[in-house]
C-alpha cells in the first residue's frame, strides 16, 4: 500500500514525495483510518516505526489550514529534544499548506516561547512542565483543542510527568480525542489511559519490548569504566566499520567522563548531549550528528526515545541501563527503515543482573565476544565502583559469614585472568542453559 492509497489530502502527499517516503509503515497504516474516525486510541510500536507521521498526517489534515490564534490539536512528549523533532516533522509535512506549528519547552527563555504562543499557533507541542507554566500564566487557551496527542507515554511515566499530566487533562475541552502513544504498555500506561482515554482502539504493531529486527546484538564482558573506555578506544579506531556511532550511557558523569577521554583522539568527531548541558548545545550536538560533521554522539537516556538519525551504523551501551526496556529503546536507534545494525553492551560483572533481566525481557542470548587481545585491562576502580562493589562483597560476605579481611580482599584482587575465567565461565554456563 502507497500513502495515495490512504486518502491523503495532495499536498501532504507532494510533501511526503518530495522527502522520499513512498509506503507508510504498519503503524502508520494501521492508525490512519481510527484516528480519521474521531476515536480515541492507544498505539502500541517499537522505536524507528514512524509513530510521529502516524498521529501527525491524520492531524494535519483536521487542521486543514492556519485558523484563528488559539491552538487546535496538542502534542504532549517528554523532553525537549523530541519537542524539536515533532515539529521538524511538522515543517516536512507541511511544506504546502499554511499551518502554523509551535514548540515550547524548558531550560530556555519562557517569554519567547509565549511570544509566539499569543501570535498564533494551530499544533502545540511541549513538555509538560513548560505548558502547565504558560499555561498558568495566561497565554495558553484551551477552549479549541480537540485533538491530543500522548507522545512516549511510558517515558513520561518513568520521568514522573503523571501530576502535568493530570493538570493538562483537566483544562482541556471535555470532547475531544486523545490519541496515546507508547513503545510498551507497562501498568503505569494502562493506568493513564483507562483515566484519560473514552473506549480506545488498541493498535499494537509489535510485541512489547521486541528488538529492532535487523539488529545484531552482541557483549563484551569488562572489568570496569576505566577498561570499557580502553575498549571504546579500539573499536573507535576503526572508521571504515564504526562509521556513525551513538554510545549511552545512564549518567551523565560518564558521559562527560567519555568525551573527555576521546577527545584526544577525535575530538572533531565528538558530539555529547545531557540534561546538564545548555539547550543550543545540545540542539548543536545532534544536528552535527545528523549531518555527518561528527562520528560519534555521546549521550545519556535523555535522548535514547524518539531522536530519529538515519544510518546509525552501531549503538554502544557503554553501561547497562537499570530499566530493562531502555535497552530495546537505545538500540532502536540503529537498523531504522529496514536497515541493518549493530548494537555492543559493555557489560560488567556489577551489572550481569541487568544485562540478565534485558535477557529474559527480549527472550534471546546475547552473544558474549573475546576482548581484543591488544585491550589494555585496567585494574582501577573509579570512586563510584568502589561503593557498588563493596556493597556487593558486603552482601555476599554476610551470605557467608565473611569478615572485612576476605571483603577488602575480594574488592582488590580482580585481575585481567579473572576477567578471562568470568568470561568463559558464563560462555559455559549459556550452552548448558541450551
Amino acid at each position: 500500500m502507497g500513502f495515495q492509497d490512504l486518502n491523503i489530502n495532495k499536498q501532504i502527499l507532494m510533501a511526503l514525495e518530495e522527502a522520499g517516503f513512498e509506503n507508510p509503515t504498519p503503524i502508520q497504516e494501521e492508525v490512519f483510518s481510527v484516528s480519521r474516525s474521531g476515536k480515541d486510541l492507544i498505539g502500541i510500536a517499537q522505536t524507528g516505526t514512524g509513530k510521529t507521521l502516524a498521529y501527525l498526517i491524520p492531524m494535519l489534515m483536521k487542521l486543514h489550514y492556519a485558523q484563528g490564534l488559539v491552538p487546535r490539536a496538542l502534542v504532549v512528549v517528554p523532553t525537549r529534544e523530541l519537542v524539536v523533532q515533532v515539529c521538524e516533522s511538522v515543517e516536512l509535512l507541511t511544506e504546502y499548506m499554511d499551518i502554523r506549528c509551535v514548540g515550547v519547552y524548558g531550560g530556555t527563555n519562557i517569554r519567547t516561547q509565549q511570544d509566539k504562543v499569543f501570535e498564533g499557533v494551530d499544533l502545540l507541542v511541549a513538555t509538560p512542565g513548560r505548558f502547565m507554566d504558560i499555561y498558568y500564566n495566561g497565554i495558553i487557551r484551551t477552549k479549541m483543542i480537540k485533538t491530543v496527542v500522548v507522545d512516549e507515554a511510558d517515558r513520561l511515566m518513568d520521568l514522573g510527568f503523571l501530576p502535568q499530566l493530570k493538570g493538562i487533562f483537566e483544562v482541556l475541552p471535555e470532547k475531544h480525542q486523545t490519541m496515546l502513544f507508547s513503545a510498551t504498555f507497562s501498568e503505569a500506561v494502562e493506568s493513564l489511559s483507562r483515566d484519560f482515554l473514552k473506549e480506545p482502539v488498541r493498535v499494537e504493531v509489535a510485541r512489547q519490548a521486541t528488538p529492532v529486527e535487523h539488529v545484531e546484538q552482541f557483549r563484551y564482558d569488562v572489568p570496569n569504566i576505566t577498561t570499557k573506555i580502553n575498549l571504546l578506544k579500539v573499536l573507535l579506531a576503526d572508521k571504515e566499520r564504526y562509521k556513525k556511532v551513538m554510545i549511552f550511557t545512564e549518567t551523565k558523569k560518564n558521559a562527560d567522563r567519555i568525551v573527555e577521554r576521546l577527545a584526544d583522539h577525535w575530538k572533531g568527531e565528538l558530539s555529547v548531549i545531557h540534561s546538564n548541558k545548555a539547550q543550543n548545545t545540545r540542539l548543536n550536538a545532534l544536528r552535527a550528528f545528523k549531518e555527518g560533521e561528527a562520528r560519534i554522539l555521546v549521550a545519556s537516556d535523555v535522548a535514547a526515545r524518539g531522536i530519529d538519525v538515519q544510518d546509525v551504523t552501531h549503538v554502544i551501551n557503554f553501561d547497562i541501563p537499570s530499566l530493562a526496556e531502555e535497552y530495546v529503546h537505545r538500540i532502536g536507534r540503529t537498523a531504522r527503515a529496514g536497515k541493518e545494525g549493530v548494537a555492543i553492551s559493555f557489560v560488567s560483572e556489577i551489572e550481569e543482573d541487568r544485562f540478565t533481566d534485558i535477557e529474559r525481557l527480549i527472550n534471546q542470548s546475547v552473544e558474549v565476544l573475546d576482548l581484543p587481545e591488544k585491550l589494555e585491562i585496567s585494574q582501577l576502580l573509579l570512586e563510584e565502583e568502589q561503593v557498588q562493589t563493596s556493597n556487593i562483597v558486603y552482601q555476599q560476605g554476610r551470605q557467608q559469614g565473611g569478615g572485612a579481611f576476605h571483603q577488602k580482599k575480594a574488592k582488590n584482587s580482580y585481575t585481567a585472568e579473572d576477567n578471562r575465567r568470568n568470561v568463559m565461565r558464563k560462555r559455559n554456563a549459556k550452552k548448558k542453559k541450551k
